[in-house]
């Protein structure tokens, strides 16, 4: 009863987002749900440890190491800046955006694409005398879409890759063709949204930014990330790649390492590892049973059913902790791979559905919000179609 209350509970401020009244944040309901498993004895000390799996945070917090190098050299404003640029039509720009958000997001955590493009198209919209909201709303989506095909592209697939042991490869091979579906998607449906913002066929030219490269870092650090990609593809621990990737590029005269720090999410792995523990305790709680009896009463094993499952729990905890509850469900399943497959296609790509669903919205509409109000029904109305088309997509693919 101990465990169920307290998972209950943290699992109630996470989708509150906080707690009615106090200060207490998804990541300190995580601590205080840790805590009080410990202390309340459903989990030991040791019990507790050997729940956090640090497979997963060694590769989170390798990866975000090494995306703040990228992103303190310049690489991703650089490119950004040179393909938009050669866009020379509202469509084309469209589709410069989604792909670039897309495809960064694909190998590096997709947040990142939202802080960096924002900005940006805020820029070149206003340069231009263009509406930015289509724009806008083609970064936070692409970014979403583009993170589901690959196992580094967002916090949910890593754990997902941590827990089913499924290969980088055997992971894009299954996920990369329904993210493209969803980046097609994406586009089709904004351009239809907005058709008159896109109608004109009048010439436009994004004006030429500089932009600030710090060259030995950007060098530096394309080949660090080129060695650590090739290594995913080759069958190399991801983990194990991701850390000593991140590892080397500590190692500089130039930049310090203060600013590296800085770009980490330590809220998000301390808030990974209080829900290890919430969730072991759940599972030690003697519901084993129950929760392989309810795999069949729920017909988990239908894709459509986890698809649909996994995306309501996704817009209403939050994408990570939603992947948690279902770990112990997916135990039981009789074809585990699958239906880990189908968690993260769905987790991720519900992260569309509304402003809520996922950080990188969150991250786009707080950064525009001082050129550009992006209201609840504005993201939905784009939102919600194009979730509900990229999940039936994949759950057709991996059916």
């Amino acid at each position: 009863m101990a465990a169920l209350l307290i998972f209950a509970g943290t699992y109630l401020v996470l989708a509150m987002g906080r707690l009615p009244g106090l200060r207490v944040d998804r990541t300190g309901a995580a601590i205080i749900g840790a805590s009080l498993m410990i202390g309340t004895g459903v989990l030991t000390l040791d019990e507790a440890y050997r729940a956090i799996n640090f497979d997963t945070l060694i590769l989170l917090f390798g990866m975000m190491i090494v995306v703040a190098n990228l992103r303190l050299s310049g690489f991703f404003t650089a490119v950004s800046e040179r393909v938009i640029e050669h866009a020379h039509q509202p469509v084309a720009i469209l589709g410069a955006i989604i792909a670039v958000s897309g495809v960064f997001s694909a190998f590096f955590v997709n947040d990142t694409m939202c802080l960096i493009l924002t900005p940006l198209v805020l820029e070149i919209a206003d340069a231009l005398d263009r509406n930015p909201l289509p724009y806008l709303l083609g970064v936070a989506m692409a970014a979403n879409a583009g993170s589901a095909a690959t196992l580094t592209g967002n916090p949910q697939n890593m754990l997902i890759g941590s827990f089913s042991a499924i290969g980088y490869n055997r992971f894009a091979a299954a996920l990369a063709p329904p993210a493209v579906a969803a980046l097609v998607i994406t586009t089709l449906v904004l351009l239809w949204l907005y058709r008159d913002e896109f109608r004109t066929r009048t010439r436009v030219d994004v004006p030429h930014r500089p932009v600030r490269l710090h060259r030995g870092l950007l060098w530096k650090s394309l080949a660090v990330s080129a060695g650590m990609i090739a290594l995913f593809v080759a069958g190399w621990p991801v983990p194990k790649v991701a850390i000593v990737a991140g590892a080397l590029l500590l190692i500089t005269r130039r930049v310090k390492p203060e600013k590296i720090y800085h770009q980490i999410d330590w809220p998000l792995l301390v808030l990974f590892a209080g829900l290890f523990i919430v969730v072991a305790g759940l599972e030690k709680s003697g519901l084993e049973q129950q929760l392989a009896n309810s795999v069949a009463r729920l017909h988990l094993e239908n894709t459509f059913v986890l698809t649909g499952l996994a995306a309501v729990l996704s817009n209403l905890v939050s994408n990570v902790p939603a992947v948690l509850v279902f770990k112990p469900f997916l135990a039981h399943m009789t074809d585990p791979v699958r239906s880990w497959l189908t968690l993260a296609m769905a987790s991720t790509f519900a992260g569309n559905l509304t402003i809520l669903g996922s950080i990188a919205n969150l991250i786009v509409v707080e950064r525009a919000r001082s050129r550009v109000r992006i209201g609840f029904w504005e993201y939905a109305r784009a939102g919600v179609p194009i979730t509900i088309a990229s999940l039936l997509i994949g759950a057709l693919w991996l059916r």
